[in-house]
């Protein structure tokens, strides 16, 4: 019994023995791993030209015919950073490149208005990655869901990342107004509802078209920033005071051009924080007849919601600022303020527009309105907006 157990110990202990052939080896040689590395090195840097000669050979295509947009070339830098590209990586790229599409002209726009129901606007978005609205009530994640403020965010794969400091605003149909009212706020009819409306020849046909929908606006929402300098507030109407909702029509095309003008008086050291929304968007029926109608177009641009009445009033005292420094708050503090409107028209032609300059009157002081019909329009005093 003994030895049977010590036979079967060292049987266990022995050593195998040498191949008799290098195929039977475990491994392979040096000299067989020297190739194999060399091999592996030459097809990883043929594949590292090839990636980097696609991508220069697109960056070079000429303007409108297939080169790169903005955000093709933010995602192509992705791929050849240094370190492993993944979704996370390619999301901050998406979100980059979105930033000078969404924020406007101006870089300061904080919304995009959407019908509920329309898919969102991604023009510039890369292949593979998607705008959408943070709400999973939304028939699907890439169109505005029902009316309301939502947080917009880009997806890229799995991955999700909210855009800062922005929102999505979904609007109520026009089909919505019934009698001339959307629940208990009354708005009245736009002209050419009905009918034809005879609008100057040199407008664009789009902006006397009466609105596609209403922002809804709540006491929670109202203090929701547009862009830098204005809020939801700052554009309602100044009627029905304890009817809640409000509705709003606000075009940001002008609010972006409210902002550049304001960017070029700030270049020009003129303190800006103060600027104030005399009148903003009116319905049809205060435009009409409401408060002082005098001086009001019948086709205002102020019922289309790409119009404001603004001064700035940033020491506080309730009228515009002396901004030519003559000592005074007259009519010429507002010509400062359009003569940067002609210089942000002249850099920006695609948000030209009407420009009012009045006078101070009994129950305001000295301001200037701002809008964007899309034809160019300047006069002093009363009409025209």
């Amino acid at each position: 019994m003994l030895d049977d157990l010590w036979h079967l110990a060292e049987h266990a202990l022995a050593l195998p023995s040498m191949p008799t052939s290098r195929w039977h080896r475990a491994g392979v040689s040096p000299r067989t791993e020297r190739l194999i590395d060399l091999a592996s090195r030459l097809i990883v840097a043929l594949l590292v030209v090839g990636w980097s000669w696609s991508i220069i050979d697109v960056a070079r295509a000429p303007a409108g015919q297939g080169g790169p947009t903005p955000a093709a070339a933010m995602m192509a830098s992705a791929l050849t950073n240094g370190d492993a590209p993944n979704a996370a990586y390619l999301t901050d790229a998406s979100l980059n490149a979105l930033a000078g599409e969404l924020r406007g002209a101006s870089g300061k726009l904080r919304v995009q208005i959407r019908p509920a129901g329309a898919p969102l606007d991604a023009a510039s978005l890369p292949e593979g990655a998607e705008l959408r609205a943070e709400d999973s009530a939304a028939a699907k994640a890439s169109e505005a869901p029902k009316a309301g403020i939502w947080r917009l965010a880009v997806a890229v794969g799995n991955a999700i990342k909210p855009i800062s400091d922005f929102n999505l605003i979904s609007t109520r149909p026009l089909s919505d107004k019934q009698n001339g009212r959307v629940g208990l706020y009354y708005l009245g009819n736009w002209p050419g509802e009905h009918g034809k409306v005879a609008a100057p020849k040199k407008a664009p046909p789009d902006r006397y078209r009466p609105p596609s929908g209403f922002i809804e606006v709540t006491q929670e929402n109202a203090d929701t920033r547009v862009s830098e300098h204005f809020k939801l507030r700052d554009f309602l109407t100044h009627d029905q005071a304890n009817v809640w909702p409000k509705f709003l029509v606000l075009q940001m095309r002008n609010v972006d051009k409210l902002e550049l003008v304001l960017a070029d008086l700030e270049q020009r050291g003129i303190d800006v924080h103060g600027v104030k929304v005399m009148s903003g968007f009116r319905t049809p029926q205060y435009n009409k007849g409401g408060g002082d109608p005098s001086g009001r177009a019948g086709l205002s641009r102020h019922m289309y919601g790409d119009a404001a009445d603004i001064f700035i009033d940033s020491n506080g005292d309730g009228v515009m600022d002396d901004l030519n420094h003559d000592g005074k708050s007259t009519i010429e503090d507002s010509r400062v303020i359009s003569q940067a409107v002609d210089r942000v028209e002249a850099a920006h032609p695609e948000l030209v527009g009407g420009a009012g300059v009045y006078p101070a009157e009994s129950g305001h002081g000295p301001f200037i309105h701002i809008d964007s019909r899309g034809y160019r329009a300047r006069w002093v005093g009363s009409g025209g907006g």
